[in-house]
């Protein structure tokens, strides 16, 4: 793979992809810097060697344009005391000011520009786009793992224009050498954790992993379809009747691989979906009517943590419960304890990006798993087997 390690940066501009799609709260302040963090590596290689950086990422789901609270305008101060430097901000990501701002730009100096997604010519991966994109830099990093999955003109398309100078930050390097570990070269016995709402965006890596794993521990909203293909009874539990049938089949894929494929014995219960519902415990077969499940139950946090804390590869992909509600977050916080301990132990833990990580950086727990993805749906279609356009934007001279 090529990587900034293979790149001497001296006196070039280097204009890096990253992802610094950060929760913001109603101030505009970052409540979670994480992907921020990753991303100093990358650019401090670069700083170090002797080049310029020139920053381009997305914020949020802007629908018309501009909008304040999509603004990367407000990352520039978190962005200036990260590197003890006062980083320069293009009000837009191309036109003249941006521009200007990029050929002025002097070794050792930061530009950020202004969220990409204001242009729905980024997410349409448009090829004069990212052409002009391009004319802003002479070296092109991508790091942005967490949009590799995605044919946009800044994590794919641009790259063409770079055909001697491209190369993969380390973000995205340890990405793909972390999911290559427990895809390729797990060492037994290896569990993998699935939770989430839906078994609809979870199918493919099921049955990928099928192959590979020892233990498959099912939580979350998707448990609920796997009870009732099961033929339990769910009350008023979230189920996809679509995929109840999917559900019986992977089942019995499980079975017939010698996977110990495990549903939920018992789940806490609600009498409706909120933190102040009143509360009970049940064997997750037998569900009350009009109560539904919201978190895995005592038991299944017991059987759940044992099978862990025997393991020695882990992936955790989606939370057991609701966990953004206290009551219904007990699940979550046993497996990510699970999970902790195992590590310790010596075991390989990949937590895998979306909710799971989130919970793991909230519990602080997030230096003590062996490691922690920044790319939710990017991690899950790369272990899926698909090709992403933006790995293979620099890992193939003809893309």
């Amino acid at each position: 793979m090529r990587t900034v390690d293979a790149y001497n940066f001296a006196g070039k501009k280097a204009l890096v992809r990253v992802d610094f799609n950060v929760p913001l709260d109603a101030d505009y302040r970052i409540t979670d810097d994480t992907r921020i963090r990753a991303a100093v590596p990358t650019i401090q290689k670069i700083l170090n060697d002797g080049g310029a950086v020139i920053l381009m990422s997305h914020l949020g789901r802007p629908k018309t344009g501009p909008e304040e609270k999509y603004s990367l305008r407000h990352l520039v101060d978190r962005l200036s005391k990260e590197f003890n430097t006062t980083v320069k901000f293009a009000t837009d990501c191309v036109g003249p000011e941006a521009a200007q701002l990029a050929q002025d730009l002097k070794p050792g100096e930061i530009l950020l520009l202004e969220n990409l997604r204001f242009h729905k010519a980024e997410e349409k991966g448009d090829l004069e786009f990212a052409r002009e994109l391009s004319t802003l830099g002479d070296v092109y990093v991508n790091d942005a793992f967490g949009t590799a999955h995605r044919e946009h003109a800044s994590t794919a398309v641009i790259a063409r224009y770079f055909p001697n100078d491209k190369v993969m930050g380390y973000v995205m390097h340890a990405e793909l050498d972390n999911a290559r570990r427990v895809m390729d070269n797990a060492e037994r016995p290896y569990t993998a954790i699935m939770g989430g709402a839906k078994i609809s965006d979870k199918i493919l890596i099921i049955e990928k992993l099928m192959d590979k794993v020892d233990n498959l521990l099912i939580g979350g909203g998707m448990s609920y379809t796997f009870v009732k293909a099961d033929g339990g009874e769910i009350g008023s539990s979230l189920v996809e009747e679509d995929k109840v049938e999917l559900a019986r089949r992977l089942i019995a894929m499980a079975r017939e691989k010698g996977v110990n494929l495990m549903i939920p014995v018992d789940s806490i219960i609600a009498d409706e979906f909120s933190n102040e519902a009143n509360v009970d415990t049940a064997l997750s077969h037998h569900i009350k009517p009009l109560w539904m499940g919201l978190d895995i139950g005592p038991n299944a946090r017991e059987m759940y943590a044992d099978v862990i804390r025997n393991s020695k590869t882990i992936l955790w992909n989606g939370p057991m419960g609701v966990f953004e509600m206290s009551n219904f977050s007990v699940g979550t916080e046993a497996v990510a304890e699970a999970v902790v301990d195992a590590t310790r132990r010596g075991a390989y833990s990949l937590i895998g990006g979306g909710d799971s990580a989130a919970a793991v950086n909230q519990l602080g727990y997030a230096d003590r798993v062996s490691y922690v993805s920044t790319g939710g749906g990017a991690l899950l279609e790369y272990m899926e087997g698909k090709t992403l356009p933006g790995v293979a934007a620099i890992e193939r001279d003809d893309y």
